[in-house]
């Protein structure tokens, strides 16, 4: 790798982000295990603050488990917009040092500071620089991962969490991914990780040892990325536009919905909610999912692809409901309901396009 080619990329991932804010707010949270989300019989965690995660609970996880895991486990309403807040504060502090910045969510995101806006030579100082701002204007913590590339920042954040600051240099990159498990790859899932392990692939130096055509041949187009990583290569850029992959919704109910009117009253507001963030974004899509659960954890989909971006909300909604109307006579109780866009485009990119309507 020539040094002129060398990019500085900071991913700067926050703490326990959703919980963290609700213990910064309500003085008599902070210091004990907190999870975001429903307490009820069939919530699920949104976000578990570390007190939590001692005890096991993690994102995800029903409510019920998490409590058997922390009998003192307390459960708070989410505030997303509370959230959204401080995610803005801090996207400001990210701005008075690059205009290169890509959000993953609202408590993550990448920045290239090859070239910042303060002349700063040193991506860790920067890095140190931006924590120290976000504590103080937000009286929140966040880590900091500091490397060459975006598949390594995202490692070095995690390694040190919380409040850390992490950096792997050019010349230690290889040397750090091959002594790393597979599972903590950031694109690796626990399905693939098992898959790997399989193949007697448990570290990055196991998956060293495989030929790109033998990676594609096991794991499709991901295997030139897995290829790539075991050898802490990645050329992705920055990316300023990213937009999406997809916006869904879902509902897990109280109860089992058994008829047609209780399914399509409480698929609704799900809908509903997916076109405000269309709506509120200009963002907009081809497919829509249906995603159904049901009373026995069987999980079913149906989706139906478009020939233009759908920006009307009734046909998105007639869409939804077609898809629904599929599965009639329903077989047995439905647990959660579930509405997505993908294929998505910024209405931005669309102007001057000609667009197919469907008639």
């Amino acid at each position: 790798m020539q040094e002129t080619n060398i990019r500085k990329i900071i991913h700067i991932d926050m703490d326990a982000f959703y919980a963290s804010v609700e213990q910064r707010d309500n003085p008599a949270l902070r210091g004990k295990p907190v999870a975001v989300g429903g307490s009820r019989e069939r919530g699920v965690v949104a976000a578990a603050s570390y007190e939590a995660r001692k005890f096991g609970v993690r994102s995800a996880m029903s409510s019920m488990m998490a409590a058997r895991k922390c009998p003192n486990l307390i459960f708070v309403k989410p505030r997303f917009e509370s959230y959204k807040t401080a995610s803005r504060q801090i996207r400001e502090i990210f701005a008075e040092y690059t205009h290169l910045i890509e959000p993953l969510s609202l408590d993550e995101a990448y920045l290239d500071v090859t070239e910042n806006l303060k002349g700063i030579a040193s991506a860790t100082a920067i890095a140190k620089e931006i924590k120290e701002k976000i504590k103080e204007r937000t009286q929140l913590t966040a880590s900091a991962g500091v490397s060459y590339n975006k598949f390594l920042a995202k490692l070095a954040s995690d390694y040190k969490k919380p409040d850390g600051l992490f950096v792997i240099k050019p010349n230690q990159g290889e040397k750090f991914v091959e002594d790393l498990e597979v599972y903590r790859f950031h694109g690796i899932g626990k399905v693939t990780a098992e898959k790997m392990n399989k193949m007697n692939i448990f570290t990055g130096l196991d998956l060293r040892q495989y030929d790109e055509s033998v990676l594609t041949k096991h794991f499709g187009k991901a295997g030139k990325y897995y290829y790539n990583i075991a050898r802490a290569i990645d050329f992705r850029p920055v990316n300023t536009e990213r937009i999406r992959k997809s916006v869904g919704s879902e509902n897990t109910f109280w109860r089992d919905l058994e008829t047609r009117v209780e399914l399509e009253a409480g698929l609704k507001p799900i809908i509903d909610d997916v076109w405000k963030y269309c709506d509120r974004t200009q963002v907009y899509g081809r497919t829509v999912h249906l995603k159904v659960k049901f009373k026995d954890f069987q999980i079913i989909t149906r989706s139906r692809t478009t020939l233009s971006p759908i920006f009307d909300s009734s046909f998105f909604e007639k869409i939804a409901f077609d898809l629904l109307e599929q599965l009639y006579p329903i077989p047995k109780g439905v647990r959660l309901l579930g509405i997505s866009l993908s294929n998505l485009e910024s209405a931005d990119d669309m102007i001057g396009k000609q667009l197919t309507l469907e008639f």
